[in-house]
């Protein structure tokens, strides 16, 4: 079985596209997060010309927004390092396709507490 995974091309090409994907979700994330700090100056600013006065400050959009694109890096960063492991293993034909993927539920769980965490933001705020 080793030798059929080790030599088989599309086993690569799947770990490439798979790698790929998860680059776009890192850039999803750090051109979201980008937005999203950008998009609170912007009312800010547009809040400012409509009041005529000085408009108070508030970070919540640059924490937010710095923080995806953190997200960002992290995934791109975590993604070059399991792609390397997973080709060096289907090299040396130890890979084990049978656990699930650690990332992918690490990543799931903590957009889950972020969003919960903007749910409580948006109630307490609004």
């Amino acid at each position: 079985m080793a030798d059929g995974i080790q030599s088989d091309p599309r086993v690569h090409f799947a770990a490439e596209r798979t790698f790929l994907a998860w680059m776009r979700t890192g850039l999803a994330f750090m051109g979201f997060g980008f937005v999203v700090a950008r998009f609170g100056l912007f009312l800010r600013e547009m809040a400012a010309v409509h009041s005529g006065g000085v408009v108070r400050p508030t970070r919540f959009s640059m924490v937010v927004g710095t923080g995806l694109i953190l997200i960002g890096v992290l995934v791109n960063t975590v993604a070059a390092i399991n792609h390397v492991k997973l080709i060096r293993e289907l090299r040396e034909g130890i890979y084990d396709p049978g656990h699930p993927s650690a990332v992918a539920i690490a990543l799931a769980l903590l957009l889950a507490a972020a969003g919960i965490a903007m749910a409580i933001y948006l109630v307490l705020m609004g």
